[in-house]
């Protein structure tokens, strides 16, 4: 007989923690999120494959009540309670000077990554691009700390530079609640997904 191997190499019980039965939360416990997790969540995002293993993206975390009313008052009106209410919220942004920090990422070919990113629009759109492959590495790794990630882009992403990141250096990416999810935190799974044959083509 064959050797047949299963398709995936995770459990079923780890397929459905990080993709089949993960949800966007909408309410949360007022369980902490801890430093100890977040670190955790970074070491795995760290390493997933950006261009140039540039890592343009940068996090801050939102704890105490006055962040969270900076934010919270240039979100959508739907984002507004969650966000309130979530242990924690994380602004994810690219820096749009990660060139800076070639000699880390890239020491043999420092120079001439710095120089191919001179240009402020090529860098911004690499980084940011980049940096949206991190934020997606980031929801599977709050997942794999057995929480839930709240995704959104309902915000006023000018009015949200403009008041954490006044250099102009960072510019928002994504904003995050995190946490256990609490009552009724999740929608209806009734919106379908493409199928394999939708999706998929082979040359």
């Amino acid at each position: 007989m064959p050797h047949v191997t299963e398709p995936l190499s995770l459990d079923a019980e780890a397929q459905d923690l990080l993709f089949r039965e993960a949800r966007t939360a909408n309410t949360f416990t007022d369980e902490p999120v801890t430093e100890e997790q977040v670190r955790a969540i970074h070491g795995l995002v760290k390493y997933g494959p950006t261009a140039l293993n540039s890592q343009p993206l940068r996090v801050v975390l939102l704890r105490s009540a006055e962040s969270r009313e900076r934010l919270v008052r240039h979100m959508a009106e739907g984002n507004r309670a969650k966000t309130r209410t979530a242990p924690l919220t994380a602004i994810l942004a690219v820096d749009t000077d990660f060139h800076e920090k070639a000699d880390t990422f890239f020491p043999d070919r420092a120079e001439r990554i710095r120089e191919s990113f001179a240009d402020p629009a090529v860098r911004q759109e690499k980084g940011t691009f980049n940096a949206a492959l991190q934020a997606g590495y980031f929801i599977i790794a709050v997942r794999a700390a057995g929480l839930a990630a709240g995704p959104m882009t309902g915000y006023d992403s000018e009015a949200v530079d403009k008041e954490f990141f006044t250099d102009g250096r960072y510019k928002t990416v994504l904003v995050v609640n995190i946490g256990r999810p609490g009552p009724d935190a999740w929608f209806p799974r009734r919106l379908p997904r493409l199928g394999y044959d939708e999706v998929v083509s082979e040359l």
